[in-house]
């Protein structure tokens, strides 16, 4: 769930945006890590498992061009993304519909391109949009490749896990160079800077409530099973996590189908919840409120069977 005008627009509209002037550098040996999976989910405001979904679809129909390259820092070659001509002309045309939209700013009306340099990237322009188009001075919103600033709610489990991979590491006082190159691993998948991992470093070394590795590698596995599959590069490093705190195979196969069992979520569930809760704050859903939440349903691309659970848990609530 991302707040403001950017929670509007869907994952593949916020990856045209990111990639609309990200190009490979000449020499084709190297490319900036914004253009990685990790990069891309940072930059739109999502977990790093909605990410390849998405891409994959994108390459499918034609908007990206896929490579291999060398990420500097990094010990491997990845895969990275730019737009295709047909990529770039509707991320060109995105850009152009939302840019003349007319916003409020201060005590004026005015139209979004006038508030944007062309040397700021479009979605941290976008950033300061509330839902309501008024624009804000502060971020409603930040990318954890950002130093400081509050990430969207997808990216703040991210936050939340490294957070909690600290306080294991701060137990005896001390973080070790083997628990140091584990967290420089998740940090690295995640994409987050450098700032903002020394922040929640601190906090976790403030607070001290040191959660069990088998609590903190749940957390992991679903995270990695959000889309029902676990990748390679996920297998490795749970692998690595695994070994490191003595995780036995034993209990990694039943967290692993404890995991399984667990519900897997769409990406925009609690976006969806939310508004199907609005509408049923007086006890009835009436035909308007139905059309409306049919076509929300399906922009955000949830479930029947979701929306049936949502139905339930919120009248639950209202009953309670």
């Amino acid at each position: 769930m991302v707040d403001g005008y950017l929670g509007t627009l869907t994952t593949e509209e916020r990856s045209l945006l990111h990639l609309i002037n990200q190009q490979l550098p000449s020499g084709g040996w190297e490319a900036p890590a914004t253009l990685t999976q990790a990069g891309i989910s940072a930059a739109v405001h999502v977990q790093r498992k909605h990410i390849p979904r998405t891409l994959k679809r994108m390459e499918k129909n034609g908007l990206l061009n896929v490579a291999q390259r060398h990420i500097p820092g990094g010990k491997q070659r990845k895969r990275v993304y730019t737009l295709t001509e047909t990529g770039r002309q509707q991320a060109d045309a995105l850009s152009q519909r939302i840019l003349d939209k007319i916003v409020r700013h201060g005590d004026a009306s005015v139209r979004l391109e006038t508030l944007w340099s062309r040397t700021t990237p479009i979605l941290e322009l976008l950033s300061h949009l509330d839902e309501g188009m008024t624009y804000h001075e502060q971020a409603l919103v930040s990318p954890v490749s950002n130093p400081e600033g509050i990430a969207s709610i997808d990216a703040q489990y991210g936050e939340e896990l490294v957070r909690r991979m600290f306080a294991r590491a701060w137990e005896d006082g001390k973080i070790t160079r083997d628990e140091q190159s584990l967290l420089n691993e998740v940090v690295g998948f995640l994409g987050m800077h450098p700032e903002r991992v020394r922040r929640l470093s601190n906090e976790a070394r403030q607070s001290l409530k040191i959660p069990p590795p088998e609590e903190v590698y749940y957390d992991m596995i679903l995270q990695a099973l959000d889309d029902g599959e676990i990748l390679q590069d996920e297998i490795d490093l749970l692998d690595t996590f695994r070994v490191h705190f003595g995780i036995d195979q034993l209990t990694h196969q039943n967290l692993l189908e404890r995991a399984r069992q667990t519900p897997v979520i769409s990406e925009h569930y609690h976006t969806y919840a939310a508004a199907v809760k609005t509408a049923l704050k007086d006890n009835v859903i009436t035909a308007d409120e139905h059309a409306i939440l049919k076509t929300l349903q399906l922009k955000l691309e949830i479930s029947d069977v979701e929306h049936e659970r949502i139905m339930r848990e919120v009248v639950g609530d209202s009953v309670r």
